[in-house]
């Protein structure tokens, strides 16, 4: 079985961070949530405040009618003379998000007032902090929704619900008022944000509406028997389906800010200073607005939020039917994944800078497509997972490419340390293409350098002497040849082997094998000076080099033994070529083919302080066709080419 291509490895850990995304969604924990309650936010304000309909306004206790009518409460005489003007002004209906828990003197005129108006809605604020089991509360009983169609749904999952005791109208308002409805606000645990609207809470086994849903309801026409619950799906108002979670939650879409909705002064309503045109055949919320009342939430758009403006926007979300639907984690789920696997795909296939710009604008694409189903659709889709895992996947395959160059540079930097210079080192490690550590055939210059004698010296000298010399001398070589660049090849015993032109290319390769050989000899000239001085015996050698297409890459084996290396009948013919400089007491031979690719740049005069003489034509033991060989000497001036005379060619029977 092949090797999995890096493409392949980085996709399938795109997947496996995307599975894992998947398990956190399913899981929601609580960081999660709260991210993604902040997305829910930004995209209220990236839609931006929208027009409210005119058919639902506020009568507002603000602070012109505190200055107007007294300080809060006001007795309920002035409340009766207010229902009597939103009664002649021929309000729809009237939903108060105000409670009159307890007795007064003047009830019976409040209560006649409500009574005479007929379109009264009261408010019912249910207890959640109470640790005890629902008190049964008969005079609420008539007030519950009737009409539920799969009731048993709610044994898996139970609507809110209540305990202890309900906060309730006194009797002689609740006697007149057309019905009741809760004002019961529930703003998510983690930072008291107002999102979600509890359209139905349950209290001993019965199912009350809230009051923007029972006003929007009365407004249409809608009597407590049409308003028929679909457990765990939605609410039907008339011809109207109100969507909600399995709770019987709606999120609440919000027009804007406070005040989006229009504010009418209660001041200005007792004065008669509006009256039919402003608010006839409308749906009239009356509650606080005066920061000192402390009835403000906090919203997605605002930290001020009028209390009675969240109630007003339910109901003007119901008359619109303009609702926010949250989908459902099966569409979560298919949401994150496809986006998961675009995002793979891509940086599967880019590198890291390339990767870092596509996972940016794969992120901002996943937000406005987040923001147009919101805006445009009204679908309150997950964002935070499908964004945590777009830049997860980024990290984590990021981590891993870093991971995989470390080992190849790691790998590059031991490969090629012995043999070339640091420069090429961090060369290929910046460009491991170059490398090609698969094999190939490539055109390179070989040299072969050898000691003369060196077997016979060795016998005549003891190790310690023999070792510490030809250290020095393959030290000083071994510089030469990395300062022309070569790739040092290997030692073999005294003998040096050396290539250009891979693995970097090199496209003066036999210039510089040339000029690497006139410097070894003349490096190896001042080691004589120097042994001379130090009573040391020298050494002399012989260089071969040869130019031809051979196979360059890396042989041995696998896991055990490799090197770097190159093979082939050029190679052969470069260290013959070596050998024979014994024969013709040449320091340097080269051969045609070298000769040949120095032509060009001899001619051109770019060659400067060397001669090649010819010698002889040769055929070496094991081919067929005779080679040309040159000596190379140093010489003042432009390089010069003379050819050998024209001979039989010389047949050689040893290598």
């Amino acid at each position: 079985m092949g090797k999995i291509s890096t493409a392949t490895i980085r996709f399938l850990i795109g997947c496996a961070v995307t599975v894992s995304s998947c398990l956190v969604l399913v899981e929601n924990p609580l960081p999660l949530e709260m991210t993604e309650a902040k997305l829910y936010d930004l995209r209220f304000h990236l839609r931006g405040k929208v027009a409210a309909p005119e058919s639902v306004v506020i009568a507002a206790i603000d602070e012109k009618s505190l200055a107007r009518l007294g300080r809060w409460p006001w007795s309920r005489e002035v409340m009766a003379g207010l229902v009597q003007k939103l009664a002649q002004a021929q309000a729809a209906v009237v939903a108060f998000d105000v409670i009159f828990p307890e007795s007064d003197r003047d009830d019976q005129v409040l209560g006649g007032a409500i009574a005479d108006a007929g379109n009264i809605i009261l408010p019912v604020a249910f207890d959640f902090e109470s640790k005890t089991a629902a008190v049964p509360a008969p005079d609420l009983e008539q007030s519950a929704l009737p009409v539920i169609e799969g009731a048993e749904l709610y044994r898996d999952y139970p609507p809110i619900s209540s305990g202890g005791s309900p906060i309730i109208p006194v009797k002689p308002l609740r006697d007149g008022a057309m019905a009741l409805a809760h004002i019961s606000m529930l703003p998510d645990y983690f930072d008291g944000t107002l999102r979600w609207e509890a359209l139905l809470i349950a209290h001993d086994g019965l199912l009350y509406p809230s009051l923007g849903l029972r006003s929007a309801a009365f407004f249409k026409g809608i009597g407590p028997e049409q308003l028929k619950v679909r457990a765990t799906r939605s609410i039907a108002v008339g011809k109207t389906e109100v969507p909600t979670d399995r709770w019987g939650r709606m999120p609440v879409n919000y027009y804007g800010p406070g005040h989006t909705l229009r504010h009418i002064s209660i001041a200005d309503i007792v004065d008669g200073k509006v009256g039919v045109k402003e608010l006839g055949n409308r749906i009239v919320f009356v509650g606080a607005s005066a920061v000192g009342l402390l009835d403000l939430r906090v919203s997605p758009f605002t930290a001020v939020l009028p209390g009675v403006e969240k109630q007003a926007t339910v109901a003007a979300s119901i008359l619109e039917n303009r609702f926010l639907v949250k989908t459902t984690r099966g569409e979560d789920l298919a949401f994150l994944i496809a986006t998961g696997l675009v995002m793979a795909l891509l940086l599967s296939r880019l590198r890291l800078v390339a990767g870092g710009i596509a996972t940016f604008l794969w992120m901002a694409c996943i937000g406005i497509a987040a923001a147009v189903l919101f805006s445009r659709f009204g679908v309150w889709i997950n964002l935070a997972c499908p964004l945590a895992n777009a830049f997860g996947m980024f990290v984590s395959i990021t981590a891993w490419n870093y991971t995989i160059e470390e080992r190849r540079a790691r790998g590059i930097r031991a490969m090629f340390s012995s043999y070339v210079t640091t420069t090429i080192v961090n060369e290929l490690i910046a460009n491991p293409a170059l490398a090609r550590l698969g094999g190939e055939k490539r055109e390179v210059t070989i040299l072969f350098s050898d000691v003369r004698g060196f077997t016979t010296f060795s016998e005549k000298h003891a190790p310690e002497e023999v070792v510490a010399l030809l250290n020095e001398y393959l030290g000083e070589m071994t510089d030469v040849v990395l300062k022309w660049g070569g790739t040092l090849d290997k030692f073999i015993g005294d003998a040096i082997m050396v290539f250009w032109n891979a693995p970097l290319p090199c496209p003066d390769h036999a210039e510089r094998a040339l000029a690497c050989a006139l410097e070894m000899h003349a490096r190896l000239a001042e080691l004589h000076g120097k042994w001379d001085r130090e009573g040391k015996p020298k050494l002399s050698c012989g260089i071969g080099i040869n130019t031809g297409e051979v196979i360059v890459g890396n042989i041995g084996a696998e896991g055990k033994k490799m090197d770097y290396t190159v093979i082939g009948d050029e190679v052969n013919l470069a260290s013959r070529v070596e050998s024979l400089t014994r024969l013709f007491e040449a320091g340097i031979l080269v051969t045609e083919k070298t000769v040949e690719r120095l032509r060009e740049a001899i001619s051109a005069g770019s060659l400067q302080g060397m001669g090649l003489h010819g010698v002889r034509r040769v055929i070496v033991k094991g081919k067929q066709q005779p080679v040309t060989l040159y000596q190379a000497l140093p010489e003042d001036g432009s390089a010069v080419i003379v050819e050998c005379a024209d001979l039989e060619p010389l047949k050689l029977t040893e290598k």
